[in-house]
């Protein structure tokens, strides 16, 4: 239901009421809305004053998205500011005073091991979890306070698909569309663009059960898209896709951030973090213990060159002082000796003496950076 009221030049106001029950931070089922049908008035209602701005046009691909002309950007304050953030489970700090910001148009990485509390910190954000202390702020509204607003301009990919198995793809995106208040033929006319989008405007009539993961994985994110957002709220999403599908997901979240969108994103692929974030936090027992553009963090905490040694008698170079003394740190995990070192050179020339082995000559990256700050050690909770 919408009722138009007056707004500012060059903009509509629509007075929307939202009755999905995840905008009222309860648990539900992508069937809800079909289940009931239309929304009925009723004193759970919210009624919710937002701005609804010009639908940009969906691109389809990166190269359309960098050849569209450029709006007029002007320095904009961050799009999305935690500050302080606090959270305990009876003794247990799962997240401690954790604070960072997203600007508009930046893509912001948050890595850590299991139990490093980046669930929870997402769920903070989602208003689905109370904090115990600090602030949330979210498109210049508070959360929780303003719980309703900010989510109505959120888009949420779960880290496990909740898609309605009993609907086609069009029809996921129309009855989702629907929970934000939007009339159905708005919603479908919609449809094309982000079936167009995600790939699968070969399968608009398709259940999710006839699709493959990765398929599954990109209409999740066309049906996040479907209140045009502001910001992405991405939790692992790509986790079980083969190297195809990952890398098609890629490329349409980077067509996301160059038309102006923002994403939170988590994720254990390191390849992935550098690809996409402008920045990333590192978070572990709840604390942030780096933040800062991925090659930076690389160059800051560790050598440029990694020799990887392993096969019959590598263990037994780790204590080799002559090698020690040519990398400036090493590391032993399982049959693999690690050396990080400011030049390879040498360090190589010096275990061409050892023909039984097998190196392996690499640049430092992401993964190492983790390993480093976090350690190599599988946690209980992992």
């Amino acid at each position: 239901m919408r009722e138009r009221t007056t707004a500012g030049a060059g903009e509509a106001a629509i007075v929307y009421r939202l009755h999905a029950p995840w905008a009222r931070g309860e648990p539900w089922s992508p069937t809800d809305g079909a289940a009931r049908g239309p929304a009925s008035e009723s004193s759970r209602s919210a009624v919710l004053l937002i701005s609804l701005l010009p639908v940009p046009p969906v691109y389809t691909s990166a190269s359309q998205a960098a050849s569209a002309p450029s709006p007029a950007t002007a320095p904009a304050a961050p799009l999305f500011r935690v500050a302080n953030l606090r959270k305990r489970y009876g003794d247990t700090t799962v997240v401690d005073d954790l604070s960072f910001d997203i600007a508009p148009g930046e893509c912001l990485g948050v890595i850590g091991p299991n139990g490093a509390g980046k669930t929870t910190t997402i769920r903070m954000c989602l208003g689905l979890t109370a904090p115990d202390g600090g602030s949330i702020e979210a498109l210049g509204l508070q959360m929780p306070r303003d719980a309703l607003a900010i989510k109505a301009q959120l888009g949420v990919v779960s880290q496990f698909d909740t898609l309605d198995p009993d609907f086609s793809c069009a029809e996921n995106l129309v009855v989702y569309g629907r929970y934000f208040g939007f009339a159905k033929n708005e919603v479908r006319q919609r449809v094309p663009q982000l079936l167009e989008f995600a790939a699968l405007s070969h399968k608009a009539d398709a259940k999710p059960g006839e699709l493959s993961g990765g398929m599954r994985r990109r209409l999740s994110l066309a049906r996040a898209l479907v209140n045009d957002p502001k910001l992405l709220l991405l939790d692992e999403p790509t986790t079980g896709l083969d190297p195809q599908a990952r890398h098609l997901m890629w490329e349409r979240l980077q067509v996301l951030l160059q038309q102006g969108k923002s994403i939170l994103l988590t994720t254990h692929f390191m390849d992935e973090a550098e690809r996409l974030c402008s920045r990333l936090l590192v978070l572990d027992h709840g604390r942030k213990i780096a933040e800062g553009r991925p090659r930076d963090l690389i160059a800051e905490h560790l050598e440029p060159d990694v020799v990887e040694v392993y096969g019959n008698g590598a263990l037994a170079l780790a204590n080799v002082d002559a090698l020690r003394a040519l990398a400036a740190r090493v590391e032993v995990s399982g049959e693999t000796v690690f050396f990080y070192t400011q030049d390879a050179r040498r360090l190589l020339e010096a275990l061409s003496g050892h023909p039984g082995l097998r190196t392996f000559h690499r640049p430092a990256n992401l993964e190492d950076l983790f390993l480093k700050l976090t350690g190599r050690q599988i946690r209980e909770d992992g």
